[in-house]
């Protein structure tokens, strides 16, 4: 094992589009285990990930999410955040913002390490988000992220995505 690798400076390849999404099955704030098998064949995926809960970027972010959550379902997906925060944490950033949608712990970054988003040394996750089609296949990568209005982003590439 090289010493960068040892170190934890490299992580796995980050998904590409056109990927088969990285399976994945993890708590969100209110205990109950969501996988993604759960929504192939019924939904999209709106997977998205961020380093820190209740700061100002990813609160902006998840309160645009929010704002934005019923043209989304409208648009036949689901939102699923992850962050390598605690269901506790998730719990208590969702009451406090009103987030209508999953937010999935990954203290131990196995969903993070797989979808190639871990920022080195801090190891928190990497501001990108996946469009996932109800098939399982990485449709659109989004990595320049505008917080604020993260929900039309999503929106114009679900869109595309029919």
């Amino acid at each position: 094992m090289g010493i960068i690798a040892m170190l934890g400076l490299a992580s796995a390849a980050e998904v590409v589009e056109g990927a088969k999404a990285p399976t994945f099955e993890a708590r969100d704030q209110h205990g109950a285990l969501v996988r993604l098998a759960d929504f192939q064949g019924k939904s999209a995926v709106v997977l998205y990930f961020y380093p820190k809960d209740d700061t100002p970027g990813c609160t902006a972010q998840a309160c645009s999410l929010r704002d934005g959550f019923s043209a989304i379902q409208a648009a036949g997906a689901v939102i699923l955040g992850v962050s390598a925060d605690t269901s506790q944490s998730h719990r208590a950033f969702a009451e406090k913002f009103h987030l209508p949608f999953s937010i999935l712990a990954d203290p131990d970054r196995r969903i993070i390490e797989a979808y190639g988003v871990k920022m080195p040394l801090l190891g928190f996750a990497k501001r990108v988000t996946f469009l996932i089609d109800r098939q399982g296949e990485v449709r659109k990568v989004i990595r320049d992220i505008r917080t604020k209005d993260h929900d039309q982003q999503v929106l114009a590439l679900l869109k595309g995505m029919d």
